[in-house]
């Protein structure tokens, strides 16, 4: 018998497979189900960006993804743009503020440091 974790689940004769392409209703053929010349969605990044980075940045990314979705299927060739600066943008967002973080502690000890010298 097999377990419930396995590839297929049997009903009676017939084997139904369990992989599907989510929200398609179709089942998966192959590994990659992106459709060619499509530009991937960054739509979680940008979000990820705007939440974890420098906001104002965040919402240029999440504002081309969103560009980038809705002209998937009429201009393939534009959404990739949309899609590429989005990913871009999110992720000088993400990058700017790490550099932040790091950044302003360093200077605050180097301007203590540079106060104390003076004294």
């Amino acid at each position: 018998m097999s377990s419930p974790s396995s590839a297929a689940a049997l009903t009676g004769d017939d084997v139904v497979p369990l992989q599907s392409v989510p929200g398609s209703g179709q089942q998966s053929s192959s590994k990659n189900d992106s459709p060619k010349g499509h530009g991937r969605d960054y739509r979680k990044l940008a979000i990820g960006s705007i939440i974890c980075g420098i906001s104002c940045i965040g919402i240029f990314a999440l504002i081309n993804a969103v560009k980038a979705q809705e002209r998937s299927p009429r201009d393939p060739e534009r959404a990739q743009v949309y899609s590429h600066k989005a990913w871009r943008l999110s992720l000088i967002a993400i990058a700017t503020w790490v550099v932040l973080l790091i950044l302003i502690p360093v200077l605050m000890a180097l301007v203590s440091y540079l106060l104390t010298l003076i004294d």
